[in-house]
Order: structure tokens, then C-alpha cells, then sequence
């Protein structure tokens, strides 16, 4: 299968719609995240099937379970999950946040390119950072451990807001919680082409 046939099927997997023009736009982000990894190394995954399921696929796994609002994507790399959460959600506001200024110039020109009126991307260290206007979501592929993720980034949700961290395995991370936070829930994903253990969890402070 092509890219585009891999995405339109795993997406279907997933009970995720998409409409043809934001099936381009995503693999139009591909493209570009293809392009500019020549120079600058933005992800280990070269082939183009495995970069669908492996950073398009797995992180709109995750969108059946969030909610609408404004997020922030803590430490968003070459913009997975935010860039591919704003552009199948135009409607909701996303904020892209790396202290890595390689990622977010790179995350910045694919934001021009493809037109995208719902993203914002700064570079700065997330516990440094300050923004008046607090977040409903705040999310994290692989950023860091569930007790640091909400510990960093705390001053910045809003008071009903909550944080959605996307892990491997569950591991022991769990047992290891601030008595501060408490877990919502843990949803077990199937993301389509990827062998690997996926779940996204949902936490709140009390």
C-alpha cells in the first residue's frame, strides 16, 4: 500500500474521519518532515509506511479520547502529536512547545506551508515558559515521566483542565504519582501497522 492508502486505512482502523483535503494536508506534513529530515535529523523513521503509522496514525489514535479546547503540546519534536491533531481538528487551538530550535523552525515553516490558522510554536524550555491564557489540555509523546510531565507544566493548565500523556507500556510510572494527581483513566490503543504497546493516559490534580 501506498502512504495514502495506509492512512486512509488505518485511520478508518481507528474511527477516525478525515476529509480528503486533510488526508492531503497530513501527507503534505509527511512530505515536509521527509524533506527537511535530509538536514536537520527530525526522526529516526525514514520509510515512508512506517512514518504514516509510526507519527500519523499514532497520534490520531489518541483523538477519539480528548476533548475540544485549548492544548499545548510539551515538548512536540518535529510536531507529533500537535501538528497532526490541528490539522484534523481546525477548530480547536493548539499550542507546539520544543526547546529545540531545529524542531520548531522546521515545526514553524510546516505551519506557512500548510496553512494552518489554529497553531502557534515557540521555543522554549517548558518549565520557563508563561502564557496568560491557561490550557484545557496539555499532551506529551515521549516527553517524560507522568510525574515530571505534570510537575513542569502545572502553572500552565487551567483549573478543569487535564493532561494526556502518550506512553508505551504503563510500566510502574503509575505507582510512582505525585499524591497530587490522580489517574482519570488508561485507554489501551491499537494503532494500525505498529507492533508496539500503545496507551494514552489521563490525569488531573486533585
Amino acid at each position: 500500500m501506498n502512504p495514502e492508502q495506509v492512512l486512509m486505512r488505518g485511520s478508518a482502523q481507528l474511527g477516525v474521519s478525515l476529509a480528503p483535503e486533510i488526508q492531503q494536508k497530513l501527507l503534505d506534513y509527511l512530505a515536509l518532515l521527509q524533506k527537511w529530515n535530509k538536514v536537520y535529523n527530525l526522526t529516526a523513521i525514514r520509510n515512508p509506511g512506517q512514518m504514516v503509522s509510526h507519527h500519523l496514525l499514532d497520534s490520531l489514535a489518541v483523538l477519539p479520547y480528548l476533548w475540544p479546547g485549548r492544548w499545548l503540546d510539551a515538548g512536540c519534536g518535529a510536531g507529533l502529536p500537535g501538528m497532526v491533531l490541528a490539522l484534523a481538528r481546525p477548530e480547536w487551538a493548539f499550542t507546539l512547545l520544543d526547546s529545540n530550535g531545529k524542531k520548531t523552525s522546521f515545526v514553524q515553516q510546516a505551519v506557512i506551508e500548510l496553512g494552518l490558522r489554529n497553531v502557534s510554536v515557540y521555543c522554549a524550555r517548558v518549565e520557563n515558559w508563561q502564557t496568560e491564557e491557561k490550557f484545557d489540555g496539555i499532551i506529551s509523546r515521549a516527553f517524560a515521566s507522568i510525574s515530571d510531565f505534570t510537575a513542569l507544566t502545572r502553572h500552565l493548565l487551567a483549573g478543569e483542565g487535564r493532561w494526556a500523556a502518550m506512553k508505551g507500556t504503563q510500566g510502574q510510572e503509575l505507582e510512582h504519582l505525585p499524591a497530587n494527581i490522580s489517574v482519570e483513566k488508561i485507554i489501551s490503543l491499537q494503532v494500525p501497522g505498529m507492533d508496539a504497546e500503545r496507551c494514552l493516559v489521563i490525569v488531573k490534580a486533585k
